[in-house]
């Protein structure tokens, strides 16, 4: 295994925000009903209180979050998006969601969604075949819509309750649940991260993190303005 510290400052700090991006604002996407600034507030109900153990803890890890988010992230995201003409982005963005079908595509089959299992599989032959390795998201443009998945929905599908409110470091919102998928489950169905790790690819691997991470952030920082 190589010494992670050769890697350049940049791709470190993008890659161990790669989750972030996303899970920093998708407290709505794991079935919280506020987010978690609210969570602290006084108007917050006792069902609130009692799905907020560790609220005092989630609060200095969100903090930290945000911190992290404010000084590293986003300038990071705000040089990607000024560097980087739209369409290249664009590109990327592309090719990095057909890299992940194989992730999607498990969780459809766990769940039992044969239909959605049938849809990604489509999108990834036709994205890899004439979409040019996923550069082009011909599958969208021919009326085959993406959807995302992950074991913590798996889960609930399964019939396992998420138990209690969790802020995770760098991954941000979450829950016992989700973590165990995000943490535990989803990087074993990601064969690129597999293969990477294998052959000791530490570089690659980060640097594919921290892609992931300014392609995921630089498209939502507007919102979170």
């Amino acid at each position: 295994m190589r010494d992670i510290r050769s890697l350049p400052t940049v791709v470190l700090a993008a890659g161990f925000l790669a989750c972030g991006a996303s899970f920093a604002t998708a407290a709505d996407h794991v079935g919280h009903a506020a987010p978690p600034v609210q969570v602290a507030q006084n108007t917050s109900t006792a069902e609130d209180d009692v799905n907020d153990p560790f609220e005092p803890i989630n609060r200095v890890i969100f903090e930290f979050i945000q911190a992290a988010e404010t000084m590293v992230l986003r300038p990071l995201s705000e040089f990607y998006v000024g560097l980087v003409a739209p369409p290249v982005r664009e590109a990327i963005g592309n090719i990095l969601d057909n890299l992940r079908t194989p992730v999607i595509l498990a969780k459809d089959i766990l769940q039992g969604e044969s239909d959605r299992a049938f849809t990604t599989t489509e999108r990834f032959v036709i994205n890899t075949t004439v979409g040019f390795a996923g550069i082009v998201d011909r599958a969208t443009e021919w009326g085959i819509p993406k959807h995302d998945e992950d074991f913590g929905q798996t889960l609930a599908v399964w019939g396992i309750d998420e138990m209690f409110y969790l802020v995770l470091p760098i991954f941000g919102p979450s829950s016992p649940r989700d973590a165990v998928g995000r943490l535990v489950v989803d990087p074993f169905f990601d064969p690129l991260s597999l293969y990477l790790d294998n052959i000791d690819e530490d570089e690659a691997r980060y640097a594919m993190m921290g892609v992931r991470a300014l392609d995921a952030y630089s498209g939502v920082m507007d919102d979170l303005a």
